[in-house]
């Protein structure tokens, strides 16, 4: 009998739907020949899917049903005569009973090939679920193999797992979603391990992919990326223990396969941004010949914003751990202290860069009051929470080279209407800061926001003996400013006793009335 002919509609939404859902699937459990049951659960199923309704019923009915099939065997095939136990008569296997353990067999295949379907669900929640869904199916399929393995160990799912991250990896839709649900299995080592080993198979090599292919990509790259401390953690599995300790040295070398061609595909911006992301804090570390990055890496640091603002980082990760050598790295962080960085997600990764690279005491006076006095400028138009950053960055730089204390108060440094300090000048050494004065700072003193005003004052105090710690200032925003203010104790002041009859009952009257009259 074909599934479609079997009314699938009898399932109606909402609790009553769900509780038929579960009696039909606990009507098939008490007898597996009956296949009515099961083939109307797999055509509702589809007919959800094409019409994109719910999915959430069907989804944890299936995945109670198959669990159960699959704790019980009943779709692992009968042995042959060389798997039989001894003492187990070959002419006592049925063929009939092999025949259905067949076609329940075919029945999960497709069903699983249904929910993992389900993960291109329009509605996010229904599609995590189905990748819930799947896992979890893919857990009780290791423990317990519908198909019978030679060795008779414990084997994972990778065929099945390879159906979820090829749906996962669409060309057509983001699926950031799904990943951030992704994550929580990711955590283990079998599935790193066998999403690394699947990881170059996945990958076109005879096209070029669209950027949301790309996306997806990283976001599966970022997912099952870690660090070395997770390998100390041999008994973190989700499905089966790994033949051994974890086998670093090959999935190091599918790293840097598959990383080799994701980085030479070309990129939008988007793609551009996310690749660096993940380079940085997930793939560099695994990288053979990281050092190879330095063209990337220039090339992406000229193209400005954020994306360069990453690079940058990078760049900093080769000069510090491999020695690189990059002559113009201070014209190039000058350049990017531009009023668009207090817009970015990436703002607070600027300073903290900076002020690593700002670190040393050795470098020119000139090249650091530049940076100074560009900080200093910027404050004027910048958001009140980033003006107390920039002031505790200024002070720290001047606590390095003490020498700068002459632009607090320089002598021929000039006000805002002769200041003699170049601001569009590219090169900083050129910019003429150090014959300028802080003035920008003393105006800042008098802001309207006590916070602003207070960290603006430094430069009026005497300096502290250690420098400012930036990062209990990197992370504060508007409503934290806000929050403090409103939390400030005020003055009590005393207020008027009498009652006014009018606005301007206290002012002059009628006479002062008459010229406010409102229409």
């Amino acid at each position: 009998m074909s599934i479609a002919s079997h009314n699938s509609t009898q399932f109606s939404s909402g609790k009553a739907g769900s509780k038929l859902l579960k009696q039909k699937a606990a009507e098939f459990l008490q007898c597996t020949r009956s296949t009515t049951a099961l083939l109307e659960l797999i055509a509702f199923q589809k007919e959800c899917l094409a019409r994109n309704a719910p999915l959430t019923p069907c989804l944890l009915t299936m995945e109670y049903l198959f669990t159960e099939l699959l704790r019980r065997n009943d779709m692992r095939p009968t042995a042959t005569a060389a798997e039989r136990p001894a003492g187990v008569p070959l002419e006592n296997a049925s063929p009939s009973l092999a025949n259905h353990k067949q076609w329940l067999l075919a029945q999960y295949r497709e069903t699983f090939g249904l929910i993992v379907a389900g993960l291109n669900h329009d509605k996010q929640a229904e599609a995590c679920q189905a990748l819930t869904t799947a896992m979890k199916l893919l857990i009780a399929e290791a423990h317990n193999a519908p198909e019978a393995t030679s060795s008779g160990e414990l084997q994972f799912p990778v065929g099945r797992l390879k159906q979820i991250l090829i749906t996962m990896l669409s060309a057509e839709r983001l699926n950031t979603h799904l990943f951030n649900r992704f994550q929580e299995y990711s955590y283990y080592l079998d599935v790193i391990y066998f999403c690394w080993k699947l990881m170059p198979s996945l990958v076109p090599r005879d096209s070029v992919p669209n950027d949301v292919f790309m996306q997806n990509l990283l976001f599966l790259i970022g997912a099952v990326s870690f660090g070395k401390d997770a390998l100390k953690e041999a008994n973190n599995v989700l499905c089966v223990p790994l033949n051994g300790a974890f086998d670093y040295l090959l999935v190091r070398r599918q790293i840097n396969k598959t990383w080799s061609f994701v980085i030479n595909w070309p990129h939008g911006e988007a793609a551009h941004q996310q690749l660096l992301l993940v380079l940085l804090e997930k793939v560099l570390p695994h990288l053979d010949k990281p050092v190879l990055l330095t063209d990337f890496l220039m090339d992406s640091l000229d193209v400005g914003g954020a994306i360069s603002m990453l690079a940058l980082q990078g760049i900093f990760v080769l000069i510090q751990q491999h020695n690189l050598t990059y002559p113009n790295i201070y014209e190039k962080l000058y350049s990017m202290f531009e009023p668009e960085i207090f817009h970015t997600k990436f703002k607070a990764r600027l300073f903290y860069l900076a002020d690593i690279f700002l670190s040393s005491s050795h470098l020119p006076e000139g090249l650091v009051a530049a940076f100074v006095k560009r900080l200093a400028r910027l404050a004027l138009i910048a958001p009140p929470q980033d003006v107390v950053i920039i002031m505790r960055f200024i002070g720290n730089l001047i606590m390095r080279h003490p020498a700068l204390k002459r632009l607090i108060f320089h002598p021929t440094g000039g006000e805002a209407s002769s200041d003699p300090f170049v601001t569009e000048e590219r090169d900083p050494m050129k910019s003429k800061a150090l014959e300028s004065s802080l003035w920008e700072v003393a105006a800042l003193q008098n802001h309207v926001l006590p916070s602003v005003a207070v960290a603006a004052r430094f430069i009026s105090n005497p300096f502290p003996s250690v420098e400012w710690d930036l990062s209990s200032v990197l992370e504060i925003n508007e409503n934290d400013i806000f929050d403090k203010e409103i939390a400030r104790k005020t003055k009590q002041y005393a207020l008027s006793i009498d009652r006014p009859a009018g606005m301007f009952g206290q002012c002059g009257g009628e006479l002062s009335s008459q010229y406010w009259k409102l229409f």
